[in-house]
């Protein structure tokens, strides 16, 4: 990690884009963030460039440090895999060789989701439980990360475990909630089936809930019965880009 500088995590949605320095000891933001709505079509050089202005906009605090992005997609080795909730495009995209060509900095591309996971096991709502954490997070879709003891294990990817014949999150999303205008006590059975679902594959420690929805715990969290806690998600929208700086410094220390 640069010794001057304070890494920067952006975070890239369907709608916008959204990054900040990060306080690294603190696990927050280190100034207000800066968001850009996502350019229309998202595809990888309009996404690029706008990476670009927010790198530009916060250039003096974060000087030489790494930078981590975080895309909604499957990230190996910094190349895009996946296009479920992203423009299509952006599939067999080197995203880390194309924004370091863009912004000149080194650059760390990750999952939304695992993103997320390694903030809330350092700074959130799993910080200091050992095991298996599982984070999910409900919204458009299911984002998923798996965490060992500390270590993220990539691109879990389990919204896309088959639930009913379909995809769990075209069954059990926040958004499919909206859709089809299920009342809480139905949105329930569905949660419990998902998770009684992962629960007998992964058995995790803890399972936290991200998303949105996540702000309306109290309606349905203590109403499905698993055997691990079930636990909302702490760092609400900063999560992303908070996990986002933390990998990208924690390769950068490694290199």
């Amino acid at each position: 990690m640069g010794k001057k500088g304070t890494p920067l995590g952006i975070d890239i949605g369907g709608s916008g884009i959204k990054g900040a320095p990060v306080d690294l000891k603190g696990g927050k933001l280190a100034t207000s963030r800066l968001k850009i709505a996502t350019p229309q079509p998202a595809t990888p050089e309009a996404v690029a460039d706008v990476v670009d202005q927010i790198v530009d906009h916060f250039a003096a605090q974060t000087r030489d440090a790494p930078i981590g992005v975080t895309v909604p997609a499957v990230v190996i080795h910094g190349t895009v895999l996946s296009a479920a909730n992203i423009d299509p495009s952006w599939v067999d995209t080197d995203a880390q060789a194309l924004i370091k060509k863009h912004t000149g900095r080194e650059v760390t591309v990750v999952n939304d989701a695992d993103a997320a996971g390694v903030a809330e096991v350092h700074y959130g709502a799993a910080k200091g439980v050992p095991g298996l954490v599982l984070l999910t997070t409900l919204g458009t879709g299911i984002g998923s990360a798996l965490i060992m003891d500390g270590v993220l294990v990539p691109n879990s990817e389990l919204g896309h475990l088959e639930m009913d014949g379909h995809d769990a999150e075209k069954v059990a999303a926040s958004s499919i909630k909206d859709k089809e205008e299920l009342s809480w006590e139905e949105y329930i059975e569905r949660l419990q089936r998902y998770y009684s679902m992962v629960e007998r594959l992964f058995s995790p420690d803890l399972i936290v809930v991200g998303g949105g929805i996540s702000k309306e715990a109290d309606l349905f969290l203590p109403h499905l019965r698993l055997r691990a806690p079930i636990v909302p998600a702490a760092l609400r929208n900063s999560a992303g880009i908070v996990g986002a700086a933390r990998l990208a410094a924690d390769l950068a220390r490694h290199a």
